[in-house]
């Protein structure tokens, strides 16, 4: 399948931008179905505006998230890199691992 570049309306500001080729098959190979309706510079104020990180953010020193945690099996105050979900056991680092030792034995 061969793709040409298209220019479409951002719904935004109105103004209008280029899908590229390239994007195109991105979009083929990820079988997203939707075009993008944002230009770039509306897609990344939206993005800042909501909160969310931009996709590429991950790979370009996005931090972690860190939660203060109780553990669930022996009560120690621990760090975890997520956001617990309720009615989920948290388990520090050293429970984590006897668990996953005990599981693999």
């Amino acid at each position: 399948m061969e793709f040409q570049d298209r220019v479409l309306k951002c719904v935004d500001c109105g103004a209008d931008f280029v899908f590229t080729a390239g994007e195109q098959l991105f979009f083929h190979d990820k079988q997203f179905r939707n075009e993008p309706k944002r230009c770039k510079g509306c897609k990344s104020q939206r993005v800042s505006v909501l909160g969310a990180a931009p996709p590429r953010a991950s790979f370009q020193g996005h931090t972690k998230v860190e939660t203060q945690a109780v553990c669930s099996h022996c009560g120690k105050q621990t760090t975890v890199p997520f956001r617990p979900t309720q009615g989920r056991p948290v388990l520090c680092r050293d429970c984590f691992r006897d668990r996953r030792h005990a599981a693999s034995a």
